[in-house]
């Protein structure tokens, strides 16, 4: 029996191909993952929060397979967009419910592990960490992916390098970075412009 990894890369391209079933064989292979990194995030967000983790893996796991054709390269290459998609839902569910973009009634999530994008336990604006992302990806965009990956994706730095082409001292390097700048942007209120 093939390795569930290789099993999750047949199902990508044989969706890409047109197959209508694939994607339901793939939903078994990658929800396990998808879900603990929807619980990882939820867990940070506010105890009222209307939108649960499953509710966030099937909206993420939707968009990904029913939008446009993607030319998949493979399981890391699917979490790596897993990770982007998760983060777009949680903005998108946030803006929807009319928060504002900065302080007040915003969503806050806590980025209190070490090795995230700490403000020294600060709880951080959603919005503005989507927006700063943003606008990090406008000059560095591998930075930005790095942080969707290791943040929102939960890939270790081996399988972000692995599902960006690069070496793992590349992606220390971006995490880094990438860290830092979004650490000075964040302080400051507002991405710069």
């Amino acid at each position: 029996m093939p390795e569930p990894a290789s099993q999750a890369t047949e199902y990508l391209t044989a969706h890409v191909s047109g197959d209508p079933l694939a994607a339901e064989k793939l939903l078994p292979l990658v929800y396990d993952q998808l879900r603990a990194l929807a619980s990882k995030h939820m867990r940070a967000e506010r105890m009222d929060h209307t939108l649960q983790p499953t509710a966030l893996v099937h909206e993420a796991y939707l968009r990904l397979v029913d939008g446009e054709q993607i030319d998949w390269q493979g399981r890391a290459h699917f979490f790596a967009l897993a990770a982007t998609t998760l983060r777009r839902v949680l903005v998108d569910h946030a803006r929807g419910k009319g928060t504002q973009k900065r302080g007040g009634a915003a969503e806050h999530l806590e980025l209190g592990e070490a090795d995230t994008i700490s403000l020294h336990g600060d709880p951080l604006d959603l919005l503005a960490l989507h927006d700063a992302i943003e606008l990090l990806a406008e000059t560095h965009a591998r930075q930005a992916q790095v942080v969707d990956l290791r943040f929102f994706g939960g890939l270790s730095v081996a399988e972000a390098a692995r599902a960006l082409g690069v070496s793992k001292d590349t992606v220390k390097e971006d995490w880094r970075t990438a860290r830092a700048w979004l650490k000075r942007e964040l302080s400051r209120g507002e991405p710069a412009p």
